[in-house]
């Protein structure tokens, strides 16, 4: 009887087991490619323990998605804009309180109450609508500051955003103004206190046509590490109200100092005053 050759020895998974061991034991490929040795399910079944291909390593063995996207530099130059002037709005009246010194550059009685700052839900034509309205919470400082030549001050305080991506930004107060001028320009000066900003363009006065009040303008830069911003910014003061207004866009706030329009800005602001400035005891405006 002839004896049968000899078989060769099983592998652990039942496999035959060649000279050098075993096959290797299924492994993922790191290329994301097949790998000959993975065990294969029979034709039309799912095999339990094959992984999908993953695009490389995953710290800690989650998947990571996409980056996240990155803001534009125009975007990050508005919001840098926009937070210099919030921070403004509050440091102007804070550094323009006249104080005992101050008192002697204004002189006369106080004016009567006739006119008062009203927050409407749209300015400049309906362009810009009211995004909030902070007259309580931050305009309370300016209510509560001593200032000699200012009675019975009632602050407001707001930002308002347009659909086009610009940002307007109102500080400002009214009562009975005996220095209106030197209120105005103090504004001004004490905006530009805020860290990181500085006067680029210094002030100028204008005359608007068809608004009876002088609007001092100017341009200043703000800073935040590598990034600056070009801000017009202008104020007014009259005999019962005084604030300074900020229209921030993408296309101002990249521009040159020197290219800012300094009237248009005048005229945007004689416009927000006479949206916004209404006789006491007048309904609130919409």
């Amino acid at each position: 009887m002839t004896t049968p050759p000899p078989q060769p020895p099983q592998g652990p998974y039942g496999a035959p087991q060649g000279p050098y061991g075993p096959p290797p034991p299924p492994q993922q490929n790191p290329y994301g490619q097949p790998n000959p040795y993975a065990q294969q399910a029979p034709y039309g079944q799912q095999n339990p323990y094959a992984q999908p291909p993953t695009p490389g390593p995953q710290p800690f063995g989650h998947p990571q998605g996409p980056p996240p996207p990155r803001k534009s530099r125009t975007g990050l130059i508005v919001g840098i804009a926009v937070g210099a002037l919030v921070v403004a709005g509050g440091v102007a009246f804070g550094v323009s309180r006249l104080a005992d010194a101050g008192a002697s550059a204004v002189s006369g009685e106080f004016p009567a109450a006739e006119y008062r700052l009203t927050v409407p839900k749209k300015l400049l034509d309906d362009e810009y609508t009211l995004f909030k309205d902070s007259s309580s919470t931050e305009g309370r400082e300016i209510e509560e500051t001593y200032d000699p030549s200012i009675r019975d001050a009632k602050a407001v305080v707001t930002q308002y955003n347009s659909s086009a991506g610009g940002t307007l930004v109102i500080s400002g107060l009214w009562g009975r103004i005996k220095g209106p001028e030197f209120t105005r320009d103090k504004i001004l000066e004490g905006a530009t206190r805020t860290k990181g900003m500085t006067i680029a363009v210094p002030a100028r006065d204008f005359t608007p046509d068809g608004y009876a009040v002088t609007i001092s303008c100017q341009v200043v830069r703000a800073k935040d590490g590598a990034i600056t911003s070009t801000i017009p910014m202008c104020a007014w003061g009259d005999d019962n109200t005084a604030s300074f207004v900020a229209v921030v866009t993408p296309e101002t706030a990249l521009q040159a100092p020197e290219k800012v329009d300094l009237e248009k800005a005048a005229l945007d602001t004689a416009r927000v005053r006479a949206e916004s400035r209404k006789p006491v005891g007048a309904a609130q405006a919409g």
